[in-house]
């Protein structure tokens, strides 16, 4: 069992990992006017952060009921329920920039840049931010929790 609580805890940090940078290159690559692989490369790298996202949270919630302290324990730390919290939070944040990139698909099956008006741009500069600000508070959250600080059961 000790191994494969550290294989899944490894593939908890990998997906957890794996969000940032996706999100990082998101920040990076988006720009009101995109060229065509451009559009393309944003659209298959959102894919890959809501992937990404989904197998973090399949992990995590493995760790907690089956190979780590069990719900008993996170269930009543301030910190864990922080970190939900948060990343509940970014998740939504993620709706926007995602249901743009997806509105983007028609345009991008006949061959032609999307067009991004400037305050769809401003907003999806505005959500990437607020995402980053989240995983940055979950960052914080995580060794709090890890180290029982906020336990109060």
């Amino acid at each position: 069992m000790p191994l494969t609580s550290a294989l899944v805890a490894f593939l908890h940090h990998l997906a957890a990992f794996t969000v940032v940078a996706t999100l990082v290159i998101e920040h990076a690559l988006f720009a009101r006017e995109l060229p065509l692989p451009l559009a393309r490369k944003l659209v298959r790298i959102d894919l890959y952060y809501g992937i990404s996202a989904g197998l973090l949270v399949l992990v995590g919630f493995l760790r907690v009921f089956y190979f780590e302290k069990g719900p008993a324990y996170y269930f009543h730390d301030g910190w864990f329920i922080a970190k939900i919290s948060l990343f509940a939070l970014v998740g939504l944040v993620s709706i926007y920039p995602t249901r743009v990139f997806l509105g983007w698909r028609t345009a991008l099956r006949a061959g032609v840049a999307p067009v991004v008006a400037e305050h769809q741009a401003r907003a999806v500069r505005l959500c990437l931010m607020l995402e980053l600000a989240g995983i940055v508070g979950i960052l914080l959250a995580a060794p709090l929790m890890a180290r029982g600080f906020g336990y109060f059961g």
